[in-house]
């Protein structure tokens, strides 16, 4: 009797054991489920953040849809919307690739530019490219082959004839004489000829850093490939700077790219010195600088050339 009697408050207290860790593993399973949200017609972008906030895993899949306006969506998702899953799950997406490259698309009237930038794996430019004079912007696609519609069956390789603009373009010489160094840089950057620069000491009555001839004249009617000759008078320096006329030799284009001459100072700023359109030949930006600035030049934000400035200036080699 007394054997039963100790028993049983070990009985009753092993089943209030039991019940308490079955109860504790009933709650943490619980809290590991969740419930996998509706991500059809959301951008993928969309979709794995929604998935993330669900401790859910993506397995992507891409698929052609008949529509491009759907690229880049989801289109199916496995399992469904709805349904309940453990934390951790694998969520199968179906992200559209849009309606495949079947045909050949009609690039005239585009800028080689932008047409370079967008080609895949399934096209290829034949270079070098053919340019020809017309009423059409430089840098116009004006005929393609193959044409427009063309099937792909396989790799192509697209000729593009571009337009070099008009046959003989023309521009009136603005006024540079009085303008400072820097005023007739930001002149020149609105404008896509060719501007050769020299330089010669300050004269009676003359200021530094100054425009002081031009050839031609202001306001003459040149046509496009004119070189206009400016001469400028060096400015006053310290004995920690240096003036100097950049040079380089750029090969001629058959139509103006953005070009820049930027500076990087010893202190490590970076300061901008010429940035514009430029058609080729030689380029010629005169600078006042700190000793051991780097100038670096940029041709479609792509470095062409850099250089060190490490000497103090000689008046000498002006005139």
């Amino acid at each position: 009797m007394k054997s039963q009697t100790i028993l049983f408050p070990l009985s009753l207290t092993l089943c209030f054991i039991i019940l308490a860790v079955a109860a504790f593993f009933i709650t943490v399973r619980g809290g590991e489920q969740t419930m996998v949200p509706d991500v059809r017609g959301k951008e993928l972008t969309a979709a794995l953040v929604e998935l993330q906030t669900k401790e859910l895993y993506p397995h992507i899949q891409l698929r052609y849809s008949s529509t491009s306006d759907d690229k880049g969506s989801i289109l199916e998702q496995e399992p469904g919307a709805g349904t309940i899953v453990k934390a951790g799950r694998r969520i199968r997406l179906v992200v559209s690739q849009g309606i495949p490259i079947n045909t050949v698309e009609s690039y005239i009237g585009r800028n080689i530019d932008e047409v370079y930038a967008e080609f895949g794996s399934l096209l290829d430019i034949q270079e070098p490219l053919m340019y020809m004079f017309s009423n059409e912007a430089a840098g116009i696609i004006i005929q393609q082959k193959p044409e427009p519609g063309t099937p792909i069956t396989g790799p192509v390789t697209l000729e593009f004839v571009v337009s070099q603009g008009p046959e003989y373009p023309s521009f009136t010489v603005p006024n540079f004489v009085g303008l400072s160094r820097t005023e007739a840089l930001n002149l020149i950057a609105k404008y896509s000829f060719t501007v050769s620069f020299s330089a010669q000491t300050v004269g009676e009555g003359e200021r530094g850093d100054m425009i002081i001839e031009q050839s031609p004249e202001a306001q003459s009617r040149v046509s496009a490939d004119t070189t206009v000759s400016l001469v400028m008078t060096v400015p006053t320096l310290r004995e920690d700077e240096i003036f100097g006329i950049f040079t380089y030799d750029i090969p001629k284009m058959p139509y103006p790219l953005t070009i820049s001459l930027d500076a990087i100072l010893p202190s490590g700023n970076l300061q901008s010195l010429f940035n514009g359109n430029y058609a080729g030949g030689q380029l010629t930006v005169p600078y006042k600088l700190p000793i051991n600035a780097t100038l670096i030049l940029s041709m479609l934000g792509r470095e062409l050339h850099r250089e060190q400035v490490t000497r103090t200036v000689d008046n000498s080699m002006f005139f």
